[in-house]
């Protein structure tokens, strides 16, 4: 034992290594449920002593036995318990010479932990739901409360969904047995879409009063920066980051008096986060040449030209269609269809902005979508059709189910109308 930390120092030596010590727990007795039982017991215990004893000279390796130690007396404690029912309906002694299974010993670790706990969070037998409450759950650290408000989600309700969670991770390590190097770079991009899916829920929650979510979006990236420093050669992972960085600093900015949503060309762009945007641009400008261009990368970059131009008049917009065009060829998809709608209008007219728009408007992904008619409404405002624009801002504003951009939507109907 080393001197004596302090508390504090502990705990966050602790938050550091809980997703570790579950990954290597995880991979040696598989089940996750009673990993995160061991886990947190060791925790404990840990919190208690390392304060007062001083800390330990491997602390993640102090986590690790302690941690089996109690997963390996559960297993005890639930065999005997089976042996002896079991012995009960045989009507045959118990025999004391029977020895309980032995802790696995390990041996070198394939891959990170940390990295294989994200993989089996983001397993693709779990819904997007699930995925993301686990994600946030066993390598965030989130209690079930937490997740549960975050999400706006009952206690109850997340309390099963991450229950059934850990059931099928468990039940897919019994299957597949231990995850190996090919498999998780096969799955890297199912993390990184949980991990964006996750974001997004805190930069524009889908659902609630509040606009923002910051505890999701703040979480997110702190994963993201994780998933990064274990995996720093993959681009798409670095892009993923910096999109998330980029995105992220403008978020002081998007919110007014009373939680009113201001959108972007509105932003008082002094608000925006440089230290951010820097960061972010810096990571993109090193990871653009490093390989083959990805969705993440692009909509990085396209993020990187509207934070740096100092007004919406000054934006490149020549070059966010370029990069707009590019990323509808690598991966289609038409919410951000939507997006290059708009900038189809700002270089060539709302013309091309309409056309554009009903080549994706009957995507049955997209056909309820609010964002369907608020691109509707911006493009009848810019050709100077008011009421074509109340019609659909009123519209978006009944479809839309975050409480905030609907009163915004709404708002804004309302202050055309009276025009």
């Amino acid at each position: 034992m080393t001197q004596r930390p302090d508390p504090s120092q502990v705990e966050d030596l602790l938050a550091e290594l809980g997703p570790q010590v579950l990954g290597a727990l995880v991979r040696r007795h598989r089940h996750l449920d009673r990993c995160e039982d061991g886990l947190q017991e060791a925790l404990l215990v840990a919190a208690q002593r390392w304060p007062l004893q001083g800390l330990p000279t491997n602390p993640r390796g102090w986590l690790v036995t302690v941690a089996s130690r109690r997963i390996a007396d559960g297993l005890r404690s639930d065999g005997a318990r089976v042996e002896r029912e079991r012995r009960v309906l045989l009507a045959q002694p118990v025999d004391p010479g029977v020895a309980p299974p032995a802790d696995e010993a390990g041996g070198p670790t394939p891959v990170d932990d940390t990295l294989l706990l994200l993989v089996l969070c983001a397993h693709p037998d779990l819904t997007p739901a699930s995925q993301m409450a686990l994600t946030l759950r066993s390598v965030g650290g989130l209690t079930t409360e937490e997740i549960a408000a975050a999400l706006l989600v009952p206690v109850g309700t997340m309390t099963r969904r991450l229950t059934r969670a850990r059931a099928t991770v468990t039940e897919a390590l019994e299957r597949e047995g231990t995850l190996g190097q090919p498999d998780l770079v096969g799955r890297l991009p199912v993390v990184c879409h949980v991990l964006y899916l996750v974001f997004n829920e805190g930069y524009s929650a889908t659902s609630g009063l509040e606009l923002q979510r910051r505890e999701l979006a703040t979480e997110a990236i702190g994963l993201t920066r994780l998933l990064h420093a274990l995996v720093p050669d993959d681009a798409e992972v670095a892009g993923l980051l910096a999109l998330l960085l980029l995105t992220d600093a403008r978020a002081a900015a998007r919110t007014g008096p009373g939680g009113a949503l201001v959108p972007l060309p509105e932003q008082d762009r002094g608000r925006w986060d440089r230290a951010m945007i820097d960061e972010g641009t810096a990571l993109l400008l090193r990871t653009l040449p490093a390989g083959r261009l990805g969705p993440y990368q692009l909509q990085a970059a396209i993020a990187a030209v509207h934070d740096e131009a100092p007004s919406v008049e000054a934006t490149d917009w020549p070059q966010v269609l370029a990069l707009h065009r590019l990323l509808d060829q690598v991966a289609p998809n038409p919410l951000r269809t939507l997006d290059r709608v708009v900038a189809e209008t700002e270089v060539h007219g709302t013309a091309a902005g309409f056309a554009l728009l009903e080549q994706v408007a009957d995507d049955p992904r997209i056909a309820g979508h609010h964002r369907l008619a608020v691109v509707r409404a911006h493009l009848h405002e810019r050709c100077g059709d008011r009421a074509g624009a109340v019609r659909w801002y009123r519209e978006a504003g009944r479809r839309a189910t975050s409480t905030a951009e609907r009163n915004h939507l709404l708002g804004r109907a309302a202050s055309l109308d009276g025009a």
